[in-house]
C-alpha cells in the first residue's frame, strides 16, 4: 500500500494565533526555551496497492489536490512526501 503526505503549514509572515496560544500554554506549564509554535496539518493520502510508475505524473496530481482542495495558497505552502 503506498501513501502520499501532504504537510500545510501557513507561510512565515501569516500570524499564527492557534500556534502562539500554545505557546503560552507551554510557557504557564513550564516548559522553557520554547521560542515560538506553529500549528499545521499533516494529511495523509492513500493510493491503494497500485504500484507507483509514474513519479512526476503522480506529484502533478498530489499537487493539484493540494492547489485546489488541501491547502490554500494565498496563506499556506504544503510539502509533498510520497
Amino acid at each position: 500500500m503506498s501513501k502520499a503526505t501532504v504537510l500545510v503549514r501557513l507561510k512565515t509572515e501569516v500570524l499564527d494565533p492557534q500556534g502562539d496560544a500554545v505557546k503560552r500554554a507551554l510557557d504557564k506549564l513550564g516548559f522553557e526555551g520554547v521560542k515560538g509554535v506553529r500549528i499545521g496539518k499533516l494529511i495523509e493520502i492513500d493510493l491503494g496497492d497500485a504500484p507507483v510508475t509514474d513519479q512526476a505524473a503522480l506529484r502533478s496530481r498530489l499537487e493539484k489536490m493540494a492547489d485546489e482542495m488541501l491547502a490554500n495558497p494565498v496563506i499556506e505552502d504544503y510539502e509533498i512526501r510520497i
